[in-house]
């Protein structure tokens, strides 16, 4: 049986003000009444046993995992004491699953993702799993485009090869980073470009012979933290080592630099719900496009996101904006520009205004 990797590290910041570092977006019910960690646990239950599966965070988040998925067991999180980037959460999982099975096939799931028929999404997964079970090869999941979208990396897709229980798997001729708009509206035309999901299917003796060759700087301190794996002395090796591996993407660090990664298109309906707009797709709009989700009026306004649950508020002869009233903090944003969020945290955090991130 497989195991399951959620990758529940990441901060949120295009979610500010409502995804704070103390309660990043993942564990936030952002769409219906379970958070987004919940809903992932739940999609790979129905592929393994909930004893492999395991979450990959940071210390301070250990107490929000528990309490969100009660039944995971004690060991099954595994701890980053920094956040070093994928290719060291990966090779930090495939460390600890290895222990159990070296030649376990691991899918790698970021703990924030939408899948709206999940039926679909676990036969593609189990497709994949047959093929990366081999050995031989990394499965990637590529959505195809919808919209030119400029914040996601893409897929080149290749060749076909293979079918696996009626299901298509390519070879991928290479990936490529964020494009630009223009470059998005000719990969959205051409039909063989694909989003690039982040989700991840191989065996884990596979990826770390991947990580010894293509970052042995990273496999040094891992396997420095392996040989103290089960002592009294990982914690603290696994600090001390932790904080000095190479910050590198497991897609520039590994993906992109070899040549037998594959990839099924995900035809399952996915978001990454990766800021404010994502939303609107799950919302409904009155006639002029506009979204209130909370108390108050839209006066001659149009293509307006507006989170206000606790305020009453009222937005007058505006269009194309995102508006999020917490508690504490007021978001206006223009809604083009919903990816900049990050950068706004930023010069927050410049300015010294840490007790509202």
């Amino acid at each position: 049986m497989p195991s399951v990797v959620i990758m529940a590290g990441g901060r949120g910041e295009r979610f500010w003000p409502r995804s704070r570092m103390a309660m990043p977006k993942q564990f936030l019910n952002l769409i219906g009444n379970k958070t987004m960690l919940q809903l992932t646990v739940e999609r790979a239950e129905g592929l393994v046993d909930i004893n492999d599966i395991y979450i990959i965070a940071g210390a301070e988040f250990k107490e929000i995992i528990f309490k969100q998925v009660p039944h995971l067991p004690e060991d099954n999180v595994i701890i980053e004491p920094f956040g070093r980037d994928t290719t060291a959460a990966v090779g930090l999982a495939a460390l600890v699953i290895r222990q159990k099975n070296p030649s376990d096939v691991m899918i790698v799931l970021p703990a924030d993702h939408y899948i709206n028929d999940v039926p679909r999404f676990q036969e593609v997964l189990k497709s994949a799993v047959v093929v990366a079970g081999r050995g031989d090869e990394i499965v990637t999941l590529g959505i195809a485009p919808h919209r030119p979208e400029t914040g996601y990396g893409y897929i080149c897709q290749g060749e076909l090869f293979d079918t696996v229980a009626g299901i298509p798997v390519y070879r991928v001729v290479r990936f490529l980073e964020k494009p630009n708009y223009t470059l998005a509206l000719e990969f959205l035309s051409r039909g063989d470009y694909l989003w690039n999901s982040g989700m991840f299917i191989w065996r884990v003796d596979l990826i770390s012979k991947l990580i010894d060759i293509h970052a042995p700087l990273l496999a040094e301190g891992l396997k420095r933290i392996e040989a103290e794996f089960g002592t009294e002395r990982y914690s603290g090796v696994l600090e001390e080592v932790y904080a000095d591996l190479p910050k590198i993407s497991v897609d520039y660090g590994i993906l992109e630099r070899v040549n037998n990664v594959l990839v099924i298109r995900g035809d399952f309906g996915w978001d990454d719900i990766g800021s404010w707009t994502a939303l609107e797709r799950y919302s409904d709009k009155d006639d002029r496009g506009n979204v209130l989700d909370g108390r108050g009026v839209l006066l001659d306004t149009s293509d307006t996101y507006v989170y206000s649950p606790d305020k009453t508020v009222a937005i007058v002869g505006v269009e194309d904006l995102i508006v999020v009233n917490e508690s504490d903090c007021l978001l206006i944003c223009h809604r083009d520009r919903a990816q900049e969020i990050k950068k706004a945290v930023q010069a927050l955090r410049d300015k010294g205004y840490e007790d509202v991130l």
